[in-house]
């Protein structure tokens, strides 16, 4: 298709959801009266930026389904979102828009390499988080054979992937590391198992720990992007090039603006990714701030594919820890010490106040033969990453070592980070 093409379909699947979210979703309707914004008048996709965004906490306050766009008696599915502080986001889905999600996800799937004839264990936890279902139902509208086989038990996981051929394996990339890690410590070679792909997501990763996990896996590692509010996975995700995220451009309308002014960045400049859902019946979305950091790339891609990419999420806007008036985000610090011999890919970072100060401290676990050395090679180490960490960051940080395993293994999103300051 070409770009005249699908923006015109962009345009009136856009018309078509205003006047969806503008007749029957009483929020809308009210903010686009006080706005006195006329959808009707919407004759190009730049007539969006005159309406309102929409934010997490606008669906905490229609809590549970007062964004919902159809009676409850055509809501097909519920989820809600992963979110562990305050009410959870509601979102519901009709028979179309399940449909429409298998679809997306079984692209999302093809660009990644997985076909009919591969065999997925899906290791996200199943339930009212959208991942485990998204990619479920993607997988089966591909044709795959799949393993629910959800979330937990690690041994388990690798039991199965060896008795049942296993070559996909979808979790975030986190507990991809700690699959490589038990591999290891059971003294099985990933080269002996049917691996050969793997989706992770639903956290930031560093090109530095997909190079990890491909070569402790021996695969090859793609990333794909959603969020429960839009619909889940199949917003956007990798092909084999490996070079930034296809959006599914027919359903999803992408803007990126600046998180501070809301106004557009200029084309290629990093910002916060704002989606507006073009074909969801259920639970339309009109310029949702996602919060995700990324740009855009208009160039075309390898594959040839011809829908525009994102670049791979950098961090969040407000997941941005603001630290002695500097700008920081963990993936910066992941970065790091992923690329320093003999760390391991588990790290924590401890933030405390002390005399009205902020002090950071990094823990970081290093290999058996480091942690017994003798003292100054470990001084050694520490001020080398004190050093690295500083350049990268623009700030001081304490750094400690810590022996392997001493850190909390999450099998869901790993707890990166601990504030202490009463902000």
């Amino acid at each position: 298709m070409s770009r005249e093409d699908l923006e015109q379909l962009q345009l009136e699947r856009l018309q078509s959801t205003l006047y969806r979210v503008g007749t029957h979703v009483p929020f809308y309707r009210k903010k686009f009266d006080n706005l006195k914004v006329n959808y009707d008048d919407f004759q190009s996709l730049e007539d969006l930026r005159r309406l309102p965004f929409t934010s997490k906490q606008d669906l905490r306050d229609n809590y549970p389904y007062g964004l919902f766009a159809v009676p409850l008696r055509d809501v097909v599915r519920i989820h809600s979102s992963s979110g562990t502080t305050g009410l959870a986001t509601v979102v519901g889905y009709t028979k179309n828009d399940i449909k429409n999600w298998s679809n997306l996800v079984a692209r999302i799937l093809t660009a990644a390499g997985v076909t009919a004839d591969d065999v997925i264990q899906i290791a996200f936890g199943y339930g009212l988080f959208t991942g485990g279902f998204g990619l479920h139902y993607g997988a089966e509208r591909l044709g795959a054979s799949v393993i629910p086989i959800s979330a937990g038990n690690t041994k388990r996981q690798i039991q199965i992937m060896q008795d049942f051929k296993t070559s996909a394996l979808v979790c975030t990339p986190s507990y991809a590391l700690i699959i490589a890690d038990a591999l290891l410590e059971m003294g099985i070679n990933p080269n002996g198992l049917s691996l050969r792909v793997g989706l992770f997501g639903a956290e930031p990763w560093s090109e530095a720990m997909r190079r990890e996990i491909n070569e402790k896996l021996g695969i090859v590692a793609t990333d794909n992007y959603g969020l429960s509010e839009i619909m889940g996975p199949g917003v956007a995700g990798e092909c084999q090039e490996c070079n930034g995220l296809h959006i599914n451009e027919d359903h999803f309308l992408l803007e990126v603006v600046d998180p501070d002014t809301m106004e557009p960045v200029e084309p290629g400049e990093t910002g916060e990714l704002v989606i507006t859902t073009l074909t969801k019946e259920a639970f339309p979305m009109i310029r949702y701030r996602t919060r995700d950091l990324t740009r855009l790339i208009p160039e075309p891609c390898p594959c040839g594919r011809t829908f525009m990419r994102m670049q791979r999420i950098m961090g969040r806007s407000d997941d941005m820890l603001i630290i002695k008036g500097v700008n920081v985000f963990p993936v910066q610090i992941e970065k790091v010490l992923i690329e320093i011999e003999d760390t391991e890919p588990h790290y924590q970072i401890i933030i405390d106040r002390d005399n009205h100060s902020d002090k950071v401290t990094v823990l970081v676990e290093v290999n058996e033969s480091i942690f017994f050395d003798e003292m100054r090679k470990q001084r050694v180490m520490v001020d080398h990453i004190k050093a690295r960490l500083a350049a990268e960051l623009g700030i001081s940080v304490d750094v400690k070592l810590v022996e392997e395993k001493t850190l909390e293994r999450s099998e869901g999103k790993s707890k990166r980070v601990i504030d202490n300051r009463k902000l």
